[in-house]
């Protein structure tokens, strides 16, 4: 009996090691996930303070316990509708691994990913994402920022790979904006 109930742990803490837990939120009418070690915190929508030579995206900073952190509406980011601030915006407070042109090492970051709401935190098993279609130019969300999209409770949910977003999408277009650089 014994032997049996040392099989049926040693399966079960198989199966749960290949499952990390995402935090799933809405951008219209899709849902994603962002794994749930990187959230640090969820907020409501306030206002942040403007910065000159942004991309339209980068709705300004906040000062959050003596830090500065930029804040990115996601639906302007992947050209998802016309964005709506209300009491159901909010902002996902996020670290992401940035690794600087030239650098030898990462360091962490932190940003405010503003999304339409929410939903819930969920087990996904990263060896059974799918491969995200490819659309071509007319993508809303570009497949190299999409990690996987997974099945949970018949819903589809893109999985981010938020890191690439940041240090691909967000930081080097960040650094297109700055004044004299060469906009593309």
């Amino acid at each position: 009996m014994e032997a049996q109930d040392s099989k049926s742990n040693t399966s079960n803490i198989r199966l749960h090691a290949d499952q990390d837990q995402y935090l799933t939120f809405t951008l219209g009418a899709e849902t994603y996930g962002i794994d749930i070690l990187r959230v640090q915190e969820i907020r409501g929508w306030e206002a942040p303070t403007s910065l000159p030579n942004m991309p339209h995206y980068v709705k300004g900073v906040i000062n959050m316990r003596g830090a500065v952190v930029p804040i990115v509406d996601m639906r302007e980011r992947f050209n998802i509708g016309e964005p709506v601030y209300n009491e159901s915006t909010v902002v996902i407070i996020t670290h992401i691994n940035h690794h600087a042109e030239g650098a030898d090492h990462s360091t962490q970051k932190t940003i405010g990913l503003v999304v339409d709401g929410v939903s819930d935190v969920h087990d996904v098993n990263l060896e059974e994402l799918q491969g995200a279609p490819s659309f071509g130019e007319g993508n809303r969300v570009s497949e190299e920022y999409v990690r996987g999209l997974a099945t949970l409770d018949k819903i589809m949910v893109i999985i981010l790979n938020i890191d690439l977003l940041a240090n691909q999408g967000l930081f080097q277009e960040v650094q297109a904006f700055k004044p004299g650089a060469s906009k593309h």
